[in-house]
């Protein structure tokens, strides 16, 4: 296990020409982390945690890959990435006391997460010639579908239907992502570009409560 937690770090510092690399390990393990203090709140065991942890890191990827019949899916040649995300998520039922010091910085990394996720997935649509709307589905499911899952084991309302812009931005990114490869835009200052509009979109959302308007529809059949 810490061989191949220590090959994730050596390819991370190898291959600094692949930026998402770092920001996928980066929000692979906040995901894991968020699933691990979800699954605190429903007073789960370490099993259950290790669970929701990978589902809420690997989920959105391996629905994409299966939706897209990419295989073999991701995780499955990097077993590495399976250490990571339960370990991170082992590692939160420690840390755990201590989060409520953390929130702004782990509002970042979550935020980090659904951008880089919301490009992954884009990246990995295009790569397989999908037409361009399937690239967006593609890249939304890889951004949100881990979170959905997280909050449908734990038994509650899926948090990107209900609070401040989540699934919106990673609509807004993965749409950006394309307007600007059509464009002609280098792909790698696309990619960077699209990280840092759709980091400081998810912020902002954060920082000022921007929502979509709701519908609430109380009466009852007769």
């Amino acid at each position: 296990m810490l061989e191949s937690l220590a090959h994730v770090v050596h390819a991370a510092v190898v291959r600094p020409l692949d930026p998402l690399l770092v920001v996928y390990l980066i929000a692979i393990t906040a995901e894991a982390m968020s699933g691990a203090l979800a699954a605190g709140r429903r007073n789960m065991d370490f099993f259950g945690v290790a669970v929701i942890a990978f589902v809420t890191a690997l989920g959105g990827g391996t629905i994409r890959d299966v939706i897209l019949g990419n295989y073999p899916i991701g995780w499955t040649q990097h077993p590495e990435y399976v250490y990571l995300v339960v370990l991170a998520g082992l590692a939160t039922t420690v840390l755990a006391r201590f989060m409520h010091h953390m929130k702004r910085i782990f509002l970042m990394l979550d935020a980090m997460g659904l951008v880089a996720f919301s490009l992954i997935g884009c990246d990995v649509a295009l790569r397989l010639g999908y037409p361009p709307l399937v690239v967006v589905l593609a890249g939304m499911l890889t951004g949100i579908c881990g979170g959905i899952l997280r909050d449908v084991l734990c038994n509650q309302l899926p948090v990107v239907f209900c609070r401040e812009l989540y699934a919106s931005v990673s609509l807004f990114v993965c749409v950006l992502f394309l307007a600007l490869k059509s464009l002609g835009a280098d792909p790698s200052l696309n990619m960077l570009l699209c990280f840092a509009v759709g980091f400081g979109f998810r912020m902002l959302a954060l920082r000022f409560g921007w929502k979509l308007p709701t519908f609430s529809y109380q009466q009852r059949w007769e």
